[in-house]
């Protein structure tokens, strides 16, 4: 298989965005990984996947990763840096130097091939660019494939636990220097 390319999305992708968006949330882990289902994704207009992509393209505190092998998009991850002192999704207080990883999808076909790596390399790279020193994300209890995952990417559980819409959450983190 071709080697991925991992690259920020342009702030003309959103209908690419969108695309990669909705197979994402056809995941069967889906319903457990995300914050929104695939019918309220799929109802959304093309000017919120434009202004999204223009975002996540352009933004000093937010940055969408993009896997492609050829013309196709294989996987995802997103980077918040929150304001200090700011909520983030889960209404948690964010310190500076923090940058969280949201959104994160790599096609079924695609796993196993180190397209994740890649795909949290770019990320890191970028988010220590931005000033953070630290990596977190939040991960389903019972989502074992992606604990996995994490966890030879060198997230280590911080004990921190959240009950969300989907269930029980656990936070996990990463230094970046």
């Amino acid at each position: 298989m071709p080697d991925a390319h991992v690259r920020r999305v342009f702030a003309t992708d959103g209908g690419r965005l969108r695309a990669l968006r909705l197979e994402a949330l056809g995941d069967p882990a889906a319903g457990i990984a995300f914050l929104e289902t695939h019918d309220d994704a799929a109802a959304r207009p093309s000017s919120f996947w434009d202004e999204r992509a223009a975002g996540a393209a352009l933004s000093a505190s937010a940055a969408q990763f993009i896997a492609e092998v050829g013309p196709t998009w294989v996987g995802t991850v997103t980077i918040l840096i929150p304001e200090p002192g700011s909520a983030d999704y889960f209404g948690r207080i964010r310190q500076a130097g923090t940058a969280l990883a949201v959104a994160v999808y790599v096609s079924p076909a695609h796993r196993g091939q180190g397209i994740l790596d890649d795909l949290f390399s770019a990320a890191a790279e970028w988010a220590r660019a931005q000033g953070c020193d630290t990596l977190i994300l939040d991960v389903h209890t019972e989502n074992a494939r992606a604990q996995a995952a994490y966890a030879r990417l060198g997230f280590r559980a911080t004990g921190g636990m959240i009950d969300g819409d989907n269930g029980r959450e656990m936070e996990l983190a990463r230094a970046l220097a």
